[in-house]
């Protein structure tokens, strides 16, 4: 998936231009993913699966392979809408295709752990995590 990373504040003009740099194809969705500060734009295939974004998005992000993270994504109205099924993934794809967007913002926002009772409870759900963990 290839990718150029933009600081939050670069502005609108740059986010598109970097977009347009990376090509568009019919199959291809370009994903503007908010992280940390930073903006990363980013292609992926319009048919990929949840579990295929979660490794893109821990892959971009530099999560480790344990620490879970949450999705949302930013519709029409401008409200978050979570991630967390292939279901979920499929109606933001059709939304983002349906309303001739430009591309899918998304957010990505790290679980914290906290710790009861000598335990690590996480405060999770919807949340990526790996396919063992869950």
């Amino acid at each position: 998936m290839p990718s150029q990373i933009l600081n939050d504040g670069s502005g609108a003009g740059n986010l598109n231009n970097a977009a347009s740099l990376l090509g568009n194809s019919p199959n291809c969705i370009t994903v503007k993913t908010a992280y940390n500060g930073q903006i990363i734009i980013t292609t992926i295939n319009k048919n990929i699966s949840y579990e295929e974004l979660c490794y893109e998005i821990r892959n971009i992000c530099r999560f480790p392979i344990d620490q879970p993270f949450t999705i949302k994504w930013v519709d029409e109205e401008n409200d978050p809408c979570t991630i967390s099924t292939n279901m979920e993934l499929i109606e933001a794809i059709r939304l983002y295709e349906m309303n001739y967007d430009s591309q899918l913002v998304i957010h990505v926002q790290e679980q914290n752990f906290k710790k009861a009772s000598g335990a690590v409870l996480t405060l999770l759900l919807p949340a990526c995590l790996p396919a063992c963990v869950t």
